[in-house]
């Protein structure tokens, strides 16, 4: 269906842009210094399954019209921001839950369910309007119409970028909370580490609601 040259270029170029940090690895990152491993991994799966909500709406055509009207644009980057902001504040709130414990030497959980993890996740991913509008600007670009239709190329192309960014973002989930891990050693070292994910996650917050889009 894809000619393995298309592939290749395709996914150099989803590498290249994917392990530039951003949004996403900035939100990961977040969430590792926050938890620990497993939240940060789980938080990786979870955006992934919102830049394939994105994938699935350019192949259905709609993506191409959201993308296309400023209206969408913003009300996505307001909700996304605010939600950022939110789940920042809750974070740096309750950054000392769990560590009253004997142990000074042990670094406590702070852990989250599974389901909760990887809502909060997906609706960060599906909340932010710069993958919907990278997707939308860029998997048609590696679509040939004579090779099958296009909705279907556009599905395998967006399952790739899927594949890269969960192994570029599970990358730097592990090396931070490694660092986390490291790091946090004391009740009040690990309170600060988690205060420091929070601030990353709200700050980014912040930085998409002052985005503009790109021309």
């Amino acid at each position: 269906m894809i000619p393995p040259h298309t592939l290749l270029a395709f996914s150099a170029l989803a590498f290249v842009l994917i392990i530039i940090p951003g949004p996403s690895v900035l939100f990961v990152v977040g969430r590792a210094l926050q938890h620990g491993r497993r939240e940060a991994l789980l938080s990786v799966l979870g955006n992934a399954g919102g830049e394939v909500v994105h994938v699935f709406l350019v192949a259905a055509g709609v993506g191409a019209l959201i993308a296309a009207s400023e209206a969408a644009f913003v009300i996505l980057k307001i909700v996304g921001g605010v939600y950022l902001i939110h789940l920042g504040f809750q974070a740096i709130r309750h950054r000392r839950d769990g560590l009253d414990v004997p142990d000074a030497d042990a670094l406590p959980p702070a852990r989250l369910s599974a389901r909760r993890l990887l809502g909060e996740s997906f609706t960060v991913g599906v909340m932010n309007p710069k993958t919907l509008i990278f997707v939308a600007a860029v998997l048609p670009q590696f679509v040939d119409t004579a090779r099958g239709p296009a909705w279907a190329q556009i599905l395998v192309l967006g399952l790739v970028f899927a594949i890269i960014a969960i192994v570029s973002d599970g990358t730097y989930a592990l090396v931070a909370s490694g660092a986390r891990a490291w790091f946090g050693r004391s009740p009040a070292r690990v309170a600060r580490i988690r205060a420091t994910g929070g601030g990353m996650i709200a700050a980014l917050g912040v930085v998409l609601l002052l985005s503009r889009r790109a021309t």
